[in-house]
């Protein structure tokens, strides 16, 4: 059998497949593999337009991991927007993770409980890869849900255990896709408007990559058993803020057919001018001047991480998209929704207590604390108005302790505020719906310090409360609530609508009354849940 050399690191040959199997059931460890192969068998093979994959069958899906969608992001091709990868003969074996885009030496999620979960597998440039769970590489058509994963636009991957995609593809007959894409400084360089012709189409890389994986999806996804006519964008922070962007993208226009954020609404990018100001900064750390642009080509990944992360910082370098006026002609989602994707339903929503994840937080937190916190970060340091907020907030929520209010308060204002004028801003385009969720189940992990965290509702949404249970818990409860929302994000997928027989009717979202389903101990829907808080911190504004 013959293997491509392209991705040497992702490759298991069938012999080492045959190896790993028999010494992982003589329960022995493996060194090199970064995933648990027990149970799993050789599965399937799928076309691609580039060759033949074939992955694993575990639990019942077929499991692809590492596909290629481009080429290596080093040397000629660094800065530059993705290029198809090299095609091969024979059949390729995707057995294993691949790389992901290199991120800040060190980096860890906030919260350990999310930590847990991440793999930390190894770097590279050569990180423009895919994961494929299908329950059948036939001609089923399944709708297709891709996965942007967290960490904002620098970090993070979609390797995370996580975002394994096996239980949600099982459960509800979908195919799931998660994407590993080029990040901070390596994503979001912008050189569009010093580099002369070369460079005039390679601002906003990384979400030029998505692109491409979208792209890919188009041209292959039906020889996994998914339908190219129903794609399903779906991520949560970053990720969130990845698919809003897509919506406001040109070349993305056409390729998605559905698009789910959750916690992240990237309503403005960075403007071309502080791009260009922080580009001149960090060539000028490089000693590379404006007309020397190819000299980063012949740098290695080390030397661009070490001058991205030297002191003194550059604000906002790397840190996301930037207002181009090609390839985002203008902030994504002010002060209207985006045109390009007017026909795209979109589902949209946040946890209670967003920042509940940093820490985690102290149990409790002091009422001069509290008050310091609403009067410096909400009342812009206006203690009367400060006070009052304390006092409104205490109204609404007699039963919360001091540091739950403050996070709910924190998080009505920032990610909740968001989706809300997200789900306004979509519904006055008049061209298709909005569907507006709040979750508000709180995890007994960190003995409760953490109440409805953000990242809390990804278990949920993939049904991997069990991978998940570090973040969740272990309580019986968990499995029903998996099941509902599991159920909800793969109606919307499969027909636009996130309505099933297990939950009740979700109305589409109207700025009267902001119908919200709420999913918590009890999965409801309430209108306009913190209507009170929402209309007075938008005075504040």
């Amino acid at each position: 059998m013959k293997t491509s050399n392209t991705f040497p690191h992702t490759l298991l040959n069938r012999r080492r497949f045959m190896q790993a199997g028999a010494l992982t059931t003589a329960g022995l460890a493996l060194p090199g593999l970064a995933q648990d192969m027990r149970l799993a068998t050789v599965g399937a093979t799928a076309q691609t337009q580039y060759g033949r994959v074939r992955g694993l069958i575990k639990d019942g899906v077929h499991q692809f991991w590492g596909v290629p969608y481009g080429a290596s992001t080093a040397g000629a091709n660094r800065f530059l927007p993705p290029q198809p990868p090299a095609s091969w003969s024979g059949v390729n074996d995707h057995f294993q993770i691949a790389l992901n885009a290199p991120v800040a030496p060190g980096a860890e999620e906030p919260a350990p409980v999310v930590t847990a979960l991440n793999r930390l597998s190894p770097t590279g440039e050569d990180c423009l890869n895919v994961n494929i769970f299908t329950p059948g590489v036939d001609n089923a058509a399944r709708p297709v849900m891709v996965w942007l994963h967290g960490g904002g636009f620098s970090a993070g991957a979609g390797n995370y255990l996580l975002y394994d995609g096996t239980n949600l593809a099982k459960k509800e007959d979908v195919v799931v896709v998660s994407v590993n894409h080029r990040l901070n400084i390596f994503g979001f360089l912008h050189l569009a408007d010093i580099g002369g012709e070369k460079w005039a189409q390679a601002p906003n890389v990384g979400m030029q990559d998505i692109v491409a994986t979208l792209q890919w999806i188009q041209d292959n996804i039906a020889n996994f058993g998914g339908d190219p006519d129903r794609v399903t964008v779906f991520g949560q922070s970053g990720g969130g803020r990845k698919t809003t962007t897509l919506m406001a993208m040109p070349s993305a226009e056409g390729l998605f057919h559905r698009c789910i954020s959750q916690s992240g609404v990237a309503i403005t990018g960075i403007s071309a001018d502080v791009a260009n100001e922080g580009a001149e900064r960090f060539l000028g750390k490089l000693g590379i001047r404006n007309n020397q642009l190819d000299r980063l080509h012949a740098l290695s990944t080390q030397q661009i991480q070490d001058a991205y992360y030297s002191e003194p910082a550059i604000r906002d370098l790397g840190m996301g998209p930037v207002i181009d006026g090609n390839i985002l002609p203008r902030d994504q989602w002010d002060p209207t929704a985006p045109s390009y994707s007017a026909n795209v339903p979109l589902l949209v929503g946040s946890t209670e207590t967003e920042n509940g994840w940093i820490g985690p937080p102290p149990y409790e937190l002091s009422d001069a604390d509290m008050l310091n916190n609403f009067t410096t970060r909400l009342a812009a340091g206006d203690a009367v108005k400060g006070r009052e907020l304390v006092a409104l907030f205490r109204k609404l929520h007699p039963t919360m302790r001091n540091q739950m209010l403050w996070l709910t308060a924190e998080s009505d204002n920032t990610r909740r505020w968001d989706a809300q004028l997200a789900s306004r801003l979509k519904y006055e385009q008049g061209a298709a719906p909005a569907y507006l969720y709040f979750f508000d189940w709180y995890s007994p992990v960190h003995n409760n310090r953490m109440g409805s965290y953000h990242t809390l509702d990804i278990p949920f949404v993939f049904y991997n409360m069990d991978t998940g249970a570090s973040m969740t818990g272990s309580a019986q409860e968990r499995y029903q609530l998996g099941h509902v929302m599991s159920a909800a994000w793969a109606a919307f997928a499969r027909t636009g609508n996130p309505d099933h027989a297990d939950m009740p009717h979700w109305p589409a979202f109207n700025p009267n009354e902001y119908p919200t389903m709420m999913f918590g101990d009890t999965v409801r829907v309430n209108n306009d849940p913190n209507k009170e808080a929402r209309m007075t911190l938008a005075a504040l504004k």
